[in-house]
């Protein structure tokens, strides 16, 4: 069954990789609450004045592992700046596989494990990874479908950053 979702999803993915980012909104990011990798409650509220990137991915998505190292330079260069990168995890396996997947990827950004009522709260999909960026005032600017490099990415943040 795993292997169905996952050709699935990656099936999905190439059909709609070519969208890239897509402009979007302004429309009222959803509240949510999700547990971080050791079990403690990570709330949207607790960003609110930031600029943020809700990344939809899993361990096993290839296209995802591949974007993850443009996020961590990007949290690092602009986290003083106030931008956040939030990993939210669709992975099954639980938060103990991915957690050993982040210490050894070295994310140095918030990850939390998804489910399926936050998928649904942000308009649903079918793809991952899927990308949300949210202005400060909590407003979703940008839905991104698939990966893109961290160089054109990061321009796209840097419009809501400064």
């Amino acid at each position: 069954m795993q292997r169905l979702l996952r050709l699935v999803l990656f099936v999905s993915f190439l059909a709609i990789s070519l969208l890239r980012a897509e402009p979007f909104g302004p429309v009222p990011a959803p509240a949510w609450s999700l547990p971080d990798l050791a079990g403690k409650v990570v709330s949207s509220d607790q960003f609110k004045g930031k600029v943020i990137v809700v990344d939809f991915w899993a361990t096993w998505c290839g296209p995802c592992r591949e974007e993850i190292p443009g996020y961590i330079k990007l949290q690092e260069t602009y986290g003083k700046d106030g931008l956040v990168i939030i990993g939210v995890s669709l992975d099954r396996r639980g938060p103990e596989a991915v957690r050993k997947f982040a210490e050894r990827e070295g994310m140095n950004y918030v990850v939390v494990m998804g489910d399926a009522a936050t998928v649904e709260a942000f308009g649903g999909f079918d793809a991952i990874p899927t990308t949300f960026l949210i202005d400060r005032d909590g407003n979703i600017r940008d839905r991104k479908t698939g990966a893109m490099a961290t160089a054109d990415y990061e321009k796209v943040i840097l419009k809501y950053l400064h």
